[in-house]
């Protein structure tokens, strides 16, 4: 999944796509790049960002959401908005990234059902304005997975189809630099939830620390970009559906290197044509490596 910013002020590249005509073209370099899926966003979740007007985000990702997927993009909205989505999915968008997982507005649920698009569930426990402040778990993979297996059981309510759901653990919300580590590392603890797993690490604030230089400073975000191929390389091996990543190439080489050590193995996983795989279609009953419907 790669990233278009359609944004200001996000924090590793605001404003380099802010204008349509530079959001489509930075998306069809994503895809010359090997992304499966561009993931197209119009309000920074960003530490300490505040919310843009509805209106400011729908213009900002329509006409961008439009042109990629009338040239054949598989392509998702980056929104915690009902509206957008339900906009987004009209323009052509066929899954609903949502880094609140419905908390933020209680109307995503039900535009889920109705549109019946895949749905990224992300583990989340406030606005980027306040999350720093929610951190608090007795274990992070534990809660975590309690946290997002609650937000499963209300999707499902609501009358979404499970085949629909994918998780997130949320890396950087509501989560320091230590507790980003766990979630990685017990990825499969996620996974025992019998639902697809994305990965979003890219470029984070704990990459940066993790390189910090000889003076304690972190790295600046585009100086982490090894290290978000590295965690590729380990979250495809451990069996994530999809990572999200600003830059494409390195980790679309790292998924098919993971997928062709886990072969040699025989652990079987992956896709056997050289492919990422990620739009694979679903698979029925509760096989974790089933795919959404995109």
């Amino acid at each position: 999944m790669g990233v278009v910013n359609v944004t200001p002020d996000s924090f590793s590249d605001g404003g380099e796509w802010y204008e349509p005509d530079a959001a489509v073209a930075h998306g069809r370099e994503l895809l010359g790049e090997g992304a499966d899926i561009l993931d197209v966003g119009g309000e920074s979740t960003r530490p300490g960002a505040g919310r843009v007007p509805v209106e400011a985000e729908l213009a900002r990702v329509l006409p961008v959401i439009s042109a990629l997927a009338a040239e054949g993009a598989v392509v998702s909205v980056d929104t915690t908005r009902a509206v957008v989505a339900e906009r987004a999915v009209a323009a052509g968008a066929r899954i609903i990234n949502d880094v609140s997982g419905g908390l933020a507005d209680p109307a995503m649920a039900d535009v889920v059902a109705r549109t019946g698009v895949a749905y990224v569930c992300m583990h989340w426990r406030g606005h980027a304005d306040v999350m720093d402040d929610l951190e608090d778990y007795d274990d992070v993979v534990t809660d975590v997975r309690d946290e997002l297996a609650a937000r499963v059981d209300v999707l499902l309510a609501a009358g979404v189809r499970r085949d629909q759901v994918v998780l997130d653990p949320g890396l950087g919300f509501s989560k320091a630099g230590s507790s980003n580590w766990p979630l990685l590392a017990r990825l499969g603890e996620l996974e025992e939830l019998g639902l697809p797993v994305l990965v979003g690490a890219s470029r984070k604030r704990f990459l940066g620390h993790l390189l910090a230089r000889s003076d304690g400073q972190p790295v600046p975000p585009l100086l982490r970009d090894d290290a978000t191929a590295a965690i590729t390389t380990l979250a495809a091996a451990a069996g994530a559906w999809c990572v999200r990543v600003h830059a494409v190439r390195a980790s679309a080489d790292a998924v098919r290197v993971a997928a062709a050590w886990s072969r040699a193995g025989g652990a079987g996983w992956g896709p056997q044509d050289g492919s990422t795989g990620a739009t694979d279609r679903p698979r029925t009953g509760s096989d974790s490596t089933a795919r959404p419907t995109t």
